[in-house]
């Protein structure tokens, strides 16, 4: 494992999450587990390591932008202004999920869908080349701190995945959390977690969606 991944890290990635299993790569923010967000069986693990509540959702990251806008096809043309606006970033995007996809990582909430597309630093550039979507969350026990490097992810999290990919180590503040279901109808939009992202960027970056 090295700090710069490379192709060969990204194709394993993929095969990883494609294959059912449940692997450890680096973000923009902080260290996470991630999975097929359509296979239940390889979400049930994922959630049995975190000792994530079964309910809980999770967010579902696509690694590139234009795969996100393509493959969700429902979105709203504010909604699309929006994800430009902020994405690729350090965000945790809440939208309406009408086409009801995704059910693993919506889990106890069908009708809302979490979108992560993080904005790679260069040592992280080779995961671009992921197509498809993950489901994705932090690399800790649940309600336990962040992981920055691989050091900081618990040892029975590393022992019991499949795939560990290291970065090096990461900014180590999780992503902003922002609520878009009221975008499209109200141009409204609420922060749920300030994070990476403040108040004041989320601000500036919507308005030019608007």
């Amino acid at each position: 494992m090295t700090a710069t991944l490379d192709a060969g890290d990204a194709t394993r990635l993929q095969e990883c999450v494609a294959g059912g299993g449940v692997a450890v790569p680096p973000t923009d923010t902080v260290y996470g587990m991630c999975c097929d967000p359509d296979a239940e069986r390889a979400a049930r693990r994922m959630y049995e390591l975190k000792g994530r509540p079964a309910a809980r959702a999770c967010a579902v990251m696509y690694f590139s932008l234009e795969p996100a806008l393509e493959a969700l096809g429902e979105l709203l043309d504010a909604e699309r202004r929006a994800l430009r606006a902020l994405l690729p970033g350090p965000v945790t995007l809440l939208l309406d999920n009408r086409a009801s996809r995704f059910t693993a990582a919506c889990r106890s909430d069908p009708t809302t869908l979490g979108l992560r597309v993080p904005r790679l630093p260069v040592q992280l550039a080779a995961l671009g080349a992921i197509a498809g979507a993950v489901m994705q969350s932090s690399a800790n026990m649940s309600g336990e701190p962040d992981a920055r490097s691989l050091a900081e992810v618990p040892r029975s999290l590393l022992d019991g995945v499949d795939l560990v990919l290291d970065g090096g180590e990461l900014p180590g503040r999780p992503s902003t959390v922002i609520d878009l279901r009221d975008f499209a109808r109200e141009r409204r939009w609420h922060l749920l977690r300030e994070g990476a992202l403040s108040m004041d960027e989320v601000r500036e970056l919507l308005a030019t969606a608007i």
